[in-house]
């Protein structure tokens, strides 16, 4: 089994900085394809950025040179460094991770609990 644990969101202005964290642990033998959602109130999940084991980056536009994912592959931890937020940032953010278990030929993807950012205007 695998838990994913999220942190680091908040209630910050706009304009302002958050990070966030999470960080897997559990039965892994690789943690491969890392990424990060976002989920606003009567909206639908929505990519937001993704790190892959090759070290392959890609960004929604709504959050190009703004935001920047990291992984730290000996702690199997993702980051989300978020700057210059906005309102339109306010959702509940996860993380998803894939990874490689002990005994197992496949990927299985799990998901984070979820961490709210909230920005204000």
């Amino acid at each position: 089994q695998v838990q994913l644990v999220e942190s680091g969101g908040g209630l910050v202005q706009a304009g302002g900085s958050l990070r966030l964290s999470c960080s897997a642990s559990g039965s892994i033998r690789r943690v491969n394809d890392m990424a990060w959602y976002r989920q606003g109130l009567g909206k639908q999940r929505e990519l937001v950025a993704t790190t892959t084991s090759g070290g392959s980056i890609n960004y929604a536009e709504f959050v190009k040179g703004r935001f920047t994912i990291s992984r730290d592959n000996a702690k199997n931890t993702v980051y989300l460094q978020m700057n210059s937020l906005t309102p339109e940032d306010t959702a509940v953010y996860y993380c998803n991770v894939r990874v490689r278990q002990y005994y197992s030929t496949d990927d299985r993807s799990y998901w984070g609990q979820g961490t709210q950012v909230t920005v204000s205007s």
